[in-house]
């Protein structure tokens, strides 16, 4: 959470700093610069910034909730991929209870790594995951699960059946595996520090010149306050839903430890 709410606290300083030059700009500027006809096209143009700003970020918004949202289906879909393959390889027999046992413990490692600060899944050993990213591509447990793959492909089935499962399991991995890049890729967040940047001076704009035109008294001070606090908290809702984990808003592990729990009930 360190991140968006650096960025949303600075936003927050930023503004009230803004509005603050606003109001005091407004007492230093010569009577002619306060007269009514300046005041009404000060008000056309911040109506125009204001216009401009709150579409920004309403689109911002709007799309990374979205982005959100598909990562959060992805998430559940890669569960359910990995408690699929699992009952193919127990539909499969004897043969593959090791890949079972290898799978259950790749599947406890991504929780465990994943979700740090959650409660470590009970019942199966898996690596030290103490040096795994949180986020992005852990060539350990990558390799673990390509051992999967690579004991489906060494299977020599004796019989229409098992050959029929063979050919499941391995296009389940394929499926696994793409489903796992996809969500590594969900992982990384999108927004730009030089676009934030540019939005957050457009943003101390709109204040600046709310402040040349709030009168000075404490209701619009409030007001102003207000609308300050409101902006910066969208501005974190935002930040937080573009690295959808570990955030206040971080996609839930309960769909990767149904699937194991469900593995390990099988």
């Amino acid at each position: 959470m360190q991140r968006e709410a650096i960025w949303s606290l600075v936003l927050l300083v930023l503004l009230v700093l803004g509005a603050f030059v606003g109001s005091i700009l407004r007492t230093k500027l010569p009577a002619p610069h306060r007269g009514n006809e300046t005041m009404d096209f000060l008000r056309v143009v911040t109506a125009l910034l204001v216009t401009f700003a709150a579409l920004v970020m309403s689109l911002l918004l709007a799309s990374e909730l979205n982005a959100f949202t598909a990562a959060s289906h992805d998430r559940n879909r890669y569960a359910a991929g990995l408690a699929e393959m699992d009952g193919c390889l127990k539909n499969y027999g004897s043969a593959l209870d090791n890949e079972r046992q290898l799978l259950r413990s790749y599947t406890a490692a991504v929780i465990a790594s994943t979700w740090p600060d959650e409660a470590l899944p009970q019942g199966e050993k898996y690596p030290d995951i103490s040096d795994l990213p949180l986020t992005g591509e852990a060539p350990a447990l990558g390799s673990m699960l390509n051992n999967v793959g690579l004991n489906i492909d060494r299977l020599q089935p004796a019989d229409p059946l098992h050959q029929a499962l063979a050919t499941r399991c391995s296009q389940l991995f394929s499926n696994v595996m793409a489903a796992r890049w996809t969500v590594i890729e969900d992982a990384h967040g999108s927004l730009s520090a030089p676009f934030l940047g540019v939005l957050i001076f457009w943003l101390m704009l709109v204040f600046l010149s709310f402040g040349l035109q709030a009168p000075k008294n404490p209701l619009a001070g409030a007001i102003v306050l207000v609308a300050i606090v409101s902006v910066a908290s969208v501005m974190f809702v935002i930040l937080d839903l573009d690295l959808p984990y570990g955030g206040f808003f971080g996609i839930s592990s309960t769909s990767m430890r149904h699937a194991l729990t469900d593995m390990q009930r099988n």
